[in-house]
């Protein structure tokens, strides 16, 4: 099972999108462990959207639809309203 993701950092204002097969060991490390990168410079970030796929590939094919400019326009709606 892979799930995609999609984080928001309130305090900042940010997304972040990306995919896993171990949701909750990933955001232990998005929001306590990484010690550089992107989601350590805008913590703390919140769960606000999942999707669940049987096959890696189509994680990273979601994965890559929800970073394109619909796709994010998509996770902002979820956080707008």
């Amino acid at each position: 099972m892979f799930t995609v993701y999609a984080l928001y950092s309130e305090s900042n204002d940010k997304i972040y999108i990306g995919y896993t097969s171990d949701l909750d060991a990933r955001m232990i490390s998005h929001n306590e462990l990484s010690t550089k990168g992107y989601t350590m410079k805008y913590r703390p970030w919140k769960l606000i959207y999942t999707e669940v796929f049987e096959d890696k590939r189509a994680a990273i094919q979601r994965e890559k639809s929800l970073k394109s400019a619909r796709g994010r326009a998509f996770i902002w709606s979820i956080i707008g309203g």
